[in-house]
């Protein structure tokens, strides 16, 4: 929960940050950055399984 919660107050200062100095926020539109995440995430997993499954 911890690391939650620092990772929203980093992205709070990056988002003040570049609205004060009128650069576009560093971020993908909304739907299509979450659905990367997630497909970063369940490759993350899959590769964990299939290295499990195949190699140990």
């Amino acid at each position: 929960m911890n690391e939650i919660l620092l990772a929203v107050f980093a992205g709070l200062i990056v988002g003040v940050f570049f609205s004060a100095i009128k650069l576009p926020l560093p971020a993908p539109p909304v739907l299509p950055g979450i659905m990367g995440i997630v497909g970063v995430y369940l490759g993350g997993i899959a590769y964990q399984n299939i290295v499990e499954r195949f190699f140990s």
